[in-house]
């Protein structure tokens, strides 16, 4: 009888423990574990809130989703197959992959004339690692062809465009004109990386297409930066009938977009009726849009109303077909890059342009506005109407990762790709808002309860003291009424058992 006396007095004193242990604690431990609490959640907080700003993700999730999920039987997310999905033993490429292609940007900028100088005198790097690898891959796949055959002056330029260095590109260079005199390449390379102004890179562009003999690529390469170059010396006329010329020697190669650096200049000589023709002919369903295109359209439309356009006024009679054409132009360029408007209304500031661009993303609304703001600005009223109306896009795709209206779901792999692209010091624009992650908002709530109840039990110690005694004797009553009904149930013999061991 004593063994089962003495099992239920262990069983019923267990309640009475915790709150002797509890009625230990003084308040300076409860200002001590709230406080340390409050920090230890507050650093939490700072890291997830630095990562999502970083990566557009929470560090938490992205680590539970990545590693604990497969453990723990779930189905590994998609995104991580790779670039390519198996199907039945085939690779197809998917969707996402090419709606995320990076391309080339047509009105690319001169490293030596003008990327370098932005260098000396802000002392920040324009182009990004990333974004010169591409170019160093174009410029040898554009340049160089087979690589089972290349002459010795080719073997040089192809090591030196890898080159990290622009020195150690440019001595490259020269050491090719060493091994030939006629190497167009190495011309190339000097015009774009060591020519400190636009009058010296023609020269030597000049001097590639004497050497480029009928190589096709190099011919077409140098042409185009001819044009270029006559475009920013203000012989606009000129560089106009260079690009024309151009495309209609080399009708194939579309995918250039020359006629991106043709919209441009018509715009500066304010042709608007040849930009229309242009237009007519590249602004199909049937061939690939850009910003360009786009924009410029409903520039146009824009332009025919904007003088006259008064909110106030089409709010009381409607709009007129004209300007209904013009707003409908104005939230098709929208849909297709969102991120052009904050620009063009320079609510955003500007840098340079990369070397490359990701349609529909933030780099190709840079590289657009860049160059395109000018015209904009020209044409009286446009940045107004654009600004009263290029909001509303969004009520007409309210989801728009899901369900375009005009163009397909907005890709959701721009954010990423186009922090690759542009500089570390660019704020890159993204499209949809992402929501704070779970995990950031519930580290906020508990840093801020924490610190709250820090704070109260340091102001008012002996009533916190009673209150946190109260809510854990409240908290293990439960315990102690479970534990009772456990030994009412019971046999004797077992409880004095379990308390042995």
């Amino acid at each position: 009888m004593e063994n089962v006396a003495t099992s239920g007095t262990t069983v019923k004193t267990a309640p009475y423990k915790s709150s002797v242990f509890l009625n230990t604690l003084t308040p300076k431990f409860y200002v001590a574990l709230t406080g340390t609490s409050s920090l230890i959640s507050g650093l939490i907080l700072i890291f997830e809130w630095w990562y999502f700003r970083k990566y557009g993700t929470s560090f938490i999730e992205q680590v539970s989703v990545s590693h604990l999920r497969p453990l723990l039987g779930g189905v590994e997310n998609s995104s991580s197959t790779g670039l390519f999905s198996s199907v039945n033993g085939d690779t197809e490429p998917r969707t996402n992959v090419a709606e995320c292609k990076v391309w080339r940007n047509p009105l690319n900028l001169f490293r030596g004339a003008e990327y370098s100088r932005y260098t000396w005198v802000t002392g920040k790097e324009p182009l990004t690692y990333y974004d010169m690898n591409l170019s160093a891959q174009d410029y040898q796949t554009f340049f160089l062809g087979d690589t089972q055959q290349l002459k010795p002056e080719d073997a040089v330029m192809q090591k030196g465009w890898r080159e990290r260095n622009p020195q150690a590109r440019i001595r490259a260079a020269y050491q090719a004109i060493e091994l030939n005199r006629e190497c167009a390449a190495a011309y190339v390379l000097l015009a774009e990386e060591e020519a400190t102004t636009i009058t010296e890179a023609e020269r030597l562009f000049k001097q590639a297409l004497k050497s480029a003999g009928k190589d096709t690529n190099l011919v077409v390469y140098i042409k185009r930066r001819l044009a270029m170059c006559a475009r920013k010396l203000g012989r606009i006329k000129e560089a106009a009938k260079m690009m024309r010329d151009l495309m209609k020697e080399f009708p194939l190669l579309g995918m250039l977009n020359i006629h991106e650096n043709l919209l441009e200049a018509l715009l500066e000589l304010q042709a608007y009726a040849d930009v229309q023709a242009v237009l007519a002919k590249y602004d199909d369903i049937s061939l690939p849009k850009s910003a360009t295109i786009c924009y410029t359209s409903a520039l146009l439309k824009a332009r025919a109303v904007s003088d006259k356009f008064s909110p106030e006024a089409a709010s009381r009679r409607g709009l007129s077909t004209a300007e209904m054409n013009a707003v409908e132009a104005i939230h098709r360029a929208v849909e297709f890059n969102p991120h052009v408007p904050k620009y063009l209304l320079e609510m955003k500031s500007l840098i340079l342009p990369p070397e490359h661009i990701l349609k529909r993303g933030d780099s190709e609304a840079v590289a657009y506005a860049f160059f395109h703001l000018q015209h904009w600005k020209r044409a009286e009223g446009a940045l107004n109407l654009l600004h009263c109306t290029w909001e509303g896009t969004f009520r007409i795709i309210p989801y728009p990762l899901e369900k375009g209206h005009l163009f397909y779901p907005y890709p959701g792999c721009t954010e990423t790709a186009d922090r690759e692209l542009l500089p570390s010091f660019h704020e890159v624009s993204v499209y949809p808002k992402k929501e704070l992650p779970f995990f950031i908002l519930f580290t906020a709530g508990l840093c801020s309860f924490c610190a709250m109840l820090a704070m109260l039990t340091h102001q008012f110690p002996e009533l916190m003291g009673v209150f946190v005694k109260a809510f854990f004797s409240t908290l293990f009553a439960p315990l102690g009424f479970f534990a009772d009904k456990m030994e009412s149930f019971m046999p004797s013999c077992l409880w004095h058992q379990l308390t042995n061991v």
